[in-house]
């Protein structure tokens, strides 16, 4: 009798272990559903899809004139809609500039991340930030290496979503201690 009621206790445990594991294993499977599908903010990265037109001014240090140029920039969601790619050109004080964005929104930490590598170095920048949809602003905030100085600078970037065609991004340097404007980009979208 014992051994048969030791049996029973270890089947109704052995069912409500089986029961809570297809439990955990649906959590487990619409976690990673909803983890993986792109979504608002995705959309959002997809209104850079297209050519656009882009002005540059850049300081090279506070109080400085601006050095301004032209270029392009051309934006495609790669990966089934979950990653901006975004490749810009232009010239760049008589030298062609080259540069490739990664934008994501990573849907489980409810941030934005933005990777960026051009050919005027070898490192990578990195920011992560959020928006704002009530100013469509994106605010990003990172670090950059800066080789004159050989150590890690902060960086800020302000984007300012205009209209669908029409965007400009501001991206602000820290130099001992204090912020100030080094670039700011102004697009337009050509088709």
């Amino acid at each position: 009798m014992k051994g048969k009621m030791i049996l029973a206790v270890m089947f109704f445990i052995a069912l409500f272990l089986q029961g809570n594991s297809v439990i955990a294993q649906d959590a487990a499977q619409k976690a990673m559903m909803d983890y993986m599908t792109p979504g608002k903010m995705h959309e959002l990265l997809a209104k850079n899809v297209g050519e656009w037109k882009t002005t540059i001014k850049m300081w090279m240090q506070p109080g400085a004139e601006p050095t301004v140029t032209e270029g392009t920039s051309v934006g495609e969601m790669i990966l089934g809609g979950r990653y901006l790619q975004t490749k810009h050109s232009a010239d760049f004080m008589g030298m062609p500039m080259q540069g490739i964005g990664i934008d994501a929104y990573d849907n489980g930490k409810k941030i934005f991340i933005s990777i960026w590598v051009d050919n005027f170095g070898t490192g990578v920048m990195t920011l992560e930030g959020k928006y704002d949809e009530s100013s469509k602003t994106l605010t990003l905030a990172g670090k950059m290496f800066e080789p004159v100085s050989g150590k890690d600078m902060k960086v800020r970037e302000v984007i300012k979503y205009i209209n669908d065609g029409h965007q400009t991004m501001e991206m602000y340097q820290e130099v001992d201690g204090k912020e100030f404007k080094s670039m700011e980009l102004e697009m337009k979208k050509v088709k």
